[in-house]
């Protein structure tokens, strides 16, 4: 099929992990936008993602909701079987689906670090595990949704960055395992205003600090997903930071 410029994607299959709202929302509507038929998976927004679809749809692609926890293998595998038997195959995955929490250091539990790590690093990993059949049969491309704070070190964020970090690692180790069949890289967000009134104070004071005097959008995190859902395959093991020079 003759891809167009306008539309990309035209074609293509993708699966987006926490697919219903947010970052992985913007997303996958810009996947859709270029003409990819898409899957979404949720865990607790039920509604969101319903809404996510019907927007998803007024694309003209196909568009399907899945119910997945990415921190338990039989939900991941019974997710990904769904999302080849309802889009026919995948050629991209893009690992969103993750948790943010702020914990002083010395009262961060065992618990909550254990919790982190399950959504944020195992999740990515198992999801890809199990995608690999479907995106080697169309030499597919992975993307992980990684952070700056997996990049620079935040105080009352151990779990987090340090879970992040580690998924930038994971990107590295397979976009080298995984080569040459499938390309892997990441998209590090830095503050990215998603309009949360509970936030305001704190973006407000964030956009300061960042060299480009505001904060991203989830939009353009988007299309920094784009970049790679479309790059030439021989980009693979990159980890782009998306954050106005904040981390500089």
């Amino acid at each position: 099929m003759r891809v167009t410029s306008d539309k990309p994607l035209r074609g293509k299959t993708a699966l987006i992990t926490g697919g219903a709202r947010r970052l992985g929302r913007a997303s996958a509507l810009a996947m859709a936008e270029a003409g990819a038929d898409v899957a979404i998976t949720f865990l607790h927004s039920a509604r969101e993602a319903q809404h996510t679809v019907i927007d998803l749809s007024s694309f003209g692609v196909r568009a399907v909701a899945l119910r997945c926890d990415v921190t338990d293998e039989k939900s991941v595998k019974s997710a990904i079987k769904e999302t080849g038997r309802e889009l026919g195959g995948l050629d991209i995955l893009l690992n969103n689906a993750a948790n943010y929490e702020t914990v002083e250091f010395d009262k961060l539990t065992v618990k909550q670090w254990d919790a982190m790590f399950a959504s944020n690093t195992r999740g990515p990993f198992l999801v890809s595990r199990e995608a690999l059949k479907l995106l080697r049969e169309r030499r597919g491309k992975i993307i992980n949704m990684g952070s700056l704070g997996g990049l620079r070190p935040w105080a009352d964020h151990a779990h987090y960055c340090s879970s992040k970090a580690a998924v930038h690692m994971l990107t590295k180790v397979m976009a080298k395992a995984l080569a040459p069949a499938i390309a892997v890289n990441c998209v590090a967000p830095g503050m990215i205003d998603l309009g949360e009134k509970a936030a305001a104070g704190f973006m407000k004071r964030m956009a300061k600090q960042t060299p480009m005097r505001r904060n991203g959008t989830g939009e353009e995190i988007a299309t920094a997903v784009m970049f790679f859902a479309t790059a030439p395959h021989f980009i693979t093991g990159q980890i782009m930071a998306v954050d106005g020079g904040l981390g500089l």
